[in-house]
């Protein structure tokens, strides 16, 4: 089996309801880049990288540049066997992971395509039947969130993650932790994300104020140490997002115990090849997991289900539904939550293949 050629599409998604966060961060409307490698056997596979803008440093118009600067090590290769061809893409094109993350997952679904076997079956097996899904709720009004977080209790949701600090008013944000924690009752896990927004005090001036409730505080502050700071200030468990990169930043957060829970990301990682080795580390390190990715629809929802299902129990915080926030879908047949719980698609590799309506026209074609 060889590469052929490399294919793009960029898919504008819509969010059901724009998303606010600290520093006057926004996603409303997002460019997801929509990738599938061909090759000469007929088999295809995909891939999808949507990166939010001012979130991590990664830009949807970056993608196809960097596939065209990738196209000369994949062109006439053999897909198979993905962690030793992304280690010569890496040596080719040095960073640049959440465009890399696109094309490793599409060499993942070709590998499994080839063994015949669902891709959850590569990374380590089918360890857990379905997996919980946490929802995310847009930084506005208390109340409405609150709302929000009712709405989908009454779905099986039992995660809840509340953004915080869009309108810089840490009172407020006391308002948001405290009506959505008495608007899901007692038992399901509520955590406040600043997505870095937050100066230690004011993150310490919330956490305290709320330290009576089951909370989880999530990355406040910028760095691994102001978040270190705000974990033993304010005694709450903490779960660490975009500083958790690699496996340094990981052993970085494990060192200064404000790391109860990680959020493992594709592009931000780079792809299912590294995504599973640091997952393997935050087993060792007995650190929960939050399995997903910055944004996306079906192909990403697809290989971020894959990875956690072939997690131990152990290890699984929750994983996400990205599909589920955004318009269109890519499949229509891919998989949905259900009563809080989502299962991966089932069929050779990924298990999915995104309408070619929705798609659209190509923005690239590389051969």
């Amino acid at each position: 089996m060889k590469i052929i050629r490399i294919t793009a599409w960029e898919v504008p998604l819509t969010s059901h309801d724009t998303y606010y966060m600290a520093e006057g961060k926004t996603c409303g409307r997002t460019i997801s880049v929509v990738v599938r490698l061909d090759t000469d056997t007929g088999a295809s596979g995909w891939g999808e990288v949507c990166p939010i803008p001012h979130y991590l440093p990664a830009y949807a118009k970056g993608v196809i540049p960097a596939l065209e600067e990738m196209a000369p090590v994949l062109i006439g290769t053999d897909p198979v066997g993905p962690e030793a061809l992304m280690e010569r893409l890496n040596k080719h094109l040095i960073g640049h992971d959440y465009a890399k993350s696109a094309i490793d997952t599409a060499l993942w679904d070709l590998t499994a395509q080839a063994a015949n076997l669902p891709l959850y079956a590569l990374l380590g097996g089918r360890a857990v039947k379905d997996m919980p899904l946490y929802h995310s709720i847009t930084c506005i009004a208390p109340e409405e969130m609150a709302r929000m977080a009712h709405e989908a209790c009454n779905q099986g949701i039992r995660q809840f993650q509340v953004k915080l600090g869009a309108d810089k008013n840490w009172e407020a944000d006391v308002a948001r932790l405290t009506q959505v924690r008495e608007a899901v009752g007692d038992g399901p896990l509520v955590y406040g994300d600043w997505n870095c927004g937050s100066d230690t005090l004011t993150a310490t001036r919330v956490g305290r104020a709320v330290s009576h409730l089951d909370i989880m505080l999530e990355q406040p502050c910028a760095t691994i140490e102001e978040c270190a700071h705000v974990r033993a200030a304010t005694g709450l468990p903490m779960k660490l997002d975009e500083s958790a990169r690699d496996i340094p930043s990981i052993l970085a957060g494990h060192r200064a115990g404000c790391m109860d829970a990680a959020a493992l990301k594709l592009s931000k990682m780079g792809g299912l090849s590294a995504m599973r080795r640091i997952r393997d580390l935050c087993l060792s390190l007995g650190t929960q997991m939050c399995i997903e990715d910055t944004w996306g629809s079906d192909v990403t929802t697809a290989a971020l289900l894959h990875l956690a299902a072939s997690t131990p129990e152990r290890g699984i915080m929750n994983t996400c539904d990205l599909s589920h926030y955004v318009g269109p879908r890519l499949d229509p047949n891919a998989p949905c939550r259900q009563n809080g719980r989502i299962s991966p698609p089932e069929g050779p590799g990924l298990g999915i293949t995104p309408d070619s309506d929705v798609l659209g026209q190509a923005i690239a074609i590389l051969d």
